[in-house]
């Protein structure tokens, strides 16, 4: 089964404002002033690598299971916000779902979700369109454009090629999760036309039982054009090998639970590449199919993530205590007084061994925001997961 978690970057350390309801910028941890960092000092260099590697690693996982849950079930079973029946073509509570897509094309679905419920300001357009190549596998081409608030112009469209293998498919080319599926993905992030973040993932879910399906999965990305203002590139490598938990809820949600363990690399622009071995089918997984060469271990990292999806839209994450390059500790929380399209949304925060704030993060559902450096104030744009520059 060739599964595919892309679990590319969730551009995460940091994300202030813990707990729901919290909004603005990410607060600063009581009795840590601005700019301390414990008896040993990190550079502001050491805390802006630490910040973006950290931030690549979780959100990774997050983009990748998106894309796996909006790529399964048709579109026209259930609301992206709600639980009421779809009408094809028409606004549902900010999400509007075409099959055939826009542009009438053979075997293709198209959703676009909006900033607002009336559906007029637009956020992120998905166009897929899939093609049997087997009793039990088919390829799909999906294209992601995403669009700031208020401007009708995507900053970033991403491409996915997709194989699903070892599968049940029900209408329009839809694999049946509890049947378990095989999946493989690389995806190109595009900024204005140039290519921006390169990944591969593999994703390998069980059968259903009771609700809960097992899954396995690796990946591997990193920023292909680096960020110049350190001259520097960062890639992750990495995964829930041993295998975690997706449990299908009462309202339709689906909720993933696991531990993502990896590496997290640096090294000059232009010198990562993905490696690629052989697809796994099973968990859990020994051998990753997908690694990283070129760069330089920039240490290890564990996340326990629990991430609920629904209609394919990230609902709720959180993060606890997971530990990062240098011994940094993350914590990541929903601001669930916030809509899914607020750059609130998702925030949480990087502190450093002696429990001094090194940075913070707040980004939308879709990963789009900024990561922010305590003492230095440096700012990092995110899009997608990922820390682009």
């Amino acid at each position: 089964m060739r599964n595919q978690v892309v679990y590319a970057a969730l551009a995460a350390l940091l994300l202030a404002g813990c707990g729901g309801g919290a909004s603005g910028s990410a607060p600063s941890i009581p009795g840590s002033p601005s700019g301390s960092t414990g008896s040993a000092p990190q550079s502001a260099q050491t805390q802006s690598e630490d910040s973006i590697a950290s931030a690549n690693a979780v959100g990774s996982p997050v983009k990748t299971l998106n894309s796996v849950e909006s790529g399964v079930g048709s579109p026209l079973a259930t609301v992206g916000r709600g639980a009421q029946a779809v009408t094809n073509g028409q606004c549902n509570n900010g999400v509007e779902y075409f099959v055939p897509d826009k542009n009438g094309d053979a075997n293709s679905s198209e959703r676009i979700v909006f900033y607002d419920q009336a559906c007029t300001q637009i956020a992120r357009d998905t166009v897929r369109k899939y093609t049997v190549i087997g009793t039990n596998a088919e390829s799909v081409s999906r294209t992601v454009s995403q669009y700031p608030q208020g401007n009708n112009t995507a900053s970033s469209v991403r491409s996915d090629n997709v194989t699903i293998s070892n599968a049940t498919f029900g209408n329009n080319g839809y694999p049946i999760v509890a049947d378990g599926f095989d999946r493989i993905q690389t995806s190109t992030l595009n900024l204005t036309g140039i290519k921006s973040i390169e990944s591969s993932a593999e994703y390998s879910i069980g059968a259903a039982n009771a609700g809960a399906s097992a899954y396995c999965g690796d990946s591997a990305g990193f920023n292909a054009t680096g960020i110049s203002s350190l001259n520097e590139t960062f890639g992750w490598a990495g995964g829930d090998l041993p295998g975690g938990t997706r449990t299908l809820n009462s309202d339709g949600s689906v909720t993933y639970s696991g531990t993502q363990s990896g590496t997290s690399y640096v090294g000059g622009i232009g010198a990562l590449n993905i490696a690629t071995g052989t697809q796994n089918t099973s968990c859990p997984i020994s051998t990753p199919d997908f690694t990283l060469t070129g760069g330089t271990s920039k240490g290890t990292y564990s996340i326990p993530i629990t991430a609920t999806y629904k209609a394919g839209l990230l609902e709720n994450l959180s993060v606890t205590n997971a530990q990062l390059v240098d011994g940094d500790t993350l914590n990541v929380t929903t601001n669930t007084s916030q809509p899914p399209t607020s750059s609130n949304f998702i925030s949480g925060v990087l502190t450093n061994s002696s429990g001094s704030q090194v940075s913070t993060f707040a980004v939308d559902a879709f990963g789009d925001g900024t990561l922010t450096v305590t003492q230095s104030g440096a700012q990092y744009v995110m899009n997608d997961w990922h820390v682009i520059k």
